[in-house]
């Protein structure tokens, strides 16, 4: 009789531990993301591009120089996300080939989910020609023949915008598979990520308490470094190289 009294009282208080376990383990979550305001595309995966560009019939395709300053400096133009998501910058200069393009787009077309995901093109196809000579030939004799084309890229330039139903989570696992890959260092961002990389810049330019920055230095010629800094110096302050 002993044991099933105290079976009993504990019976009583099963319920009332019960209810004390719900209230401990309470927990809240924040709202889902509203994805109300997304403007879907007409294609959502992104599009073959062409490896060499077209000529009209009977005109030779033109052989250009190096023109590296085409992946100098900012961008000033594509810098920024259209659909205000995910994707991906550049945080350096320099050049996509037709098989970088062809990575991007066999690496997130494998992954993104079309039925609620999309993603666009930033950069144009490769246009710039790159010349090159065959193997064993001596210098001279002309500039060599056209070996393939090129897109050159500068520092800040949007590559590729991934957009849809999705958290930014979801979306840097698909677009890290190929930013890593790109033959320039580039970075996954959120349109909360780059506001708060150009606050931060802005903020750094705002607290300097050195009255001494590199634009000061070369605008004043201190040391007369005028003799050995290069046009690129005197326009982007030792910023670009």
């Amino acid at each position: 009789m002993l044991k099933l009294s105290r079976i009993g009282r504990l019976l009583e208080n099963v319920p009332q531990l019960w209810n004390c376990s719900q209230i401990a383990g309470l927990k809240y979550f924040p709202a889902p993301i509203k994805f109300d305001a997304i403007e879907k595309v007409d294609r959502p995966k992104l599009k073959i591009v062409e490896k060499v560009p077209q000529f009209t019939a009977g005109l030779r395709p033109p052989k250009m120089q190096k023109r590296l300053r085409l992946m100098r400096g900012p961008e000033l133009v594509h810098n920024k996300l259209i659909h205000r998501q995910y994707g991906i910058i550049a945080l350096g200069g320099g050049r996509l080939k037709w098989n970088h393009f062809e990575m991007m787009r066999m690496g997130v077309g494998r992954k993104i989910d079309v039925n609620r995901m999309f993603a666009i093109w930033r950069v144009d196809p490769p246009w710039q020609p790159v010349t090159k000579k065959g193997q064993g030939q001596r210098m001279g004799g002309g500039k060599g023949a056209i070996d393939h084309y090129v897109s050159p890229i500068k520092e800040g330039r949007v590559i590729m915008e991934l957009g849809g139903h999705l958290e930014y989570p979801e979306a840097y696992k698909i677009l890290q598979l190929v930013a890593h890959k790109l033959p320039f260092k580039a970075l996954v961002v959120s349109q909360e990520i780059m506001e708060k990389r150009q606050a931060e810049e802005e903020e750094r330019k705002r607290s300097n308490t050195n009255h001494y920055t590199m634009k000061y230095v070369i605008q004043n010629n201190f040391g007369g470094c005028h003799n050995w800094l290069s046009p690129f110096d005197h326009k982007w302050f030792g910023r670009y190289r």
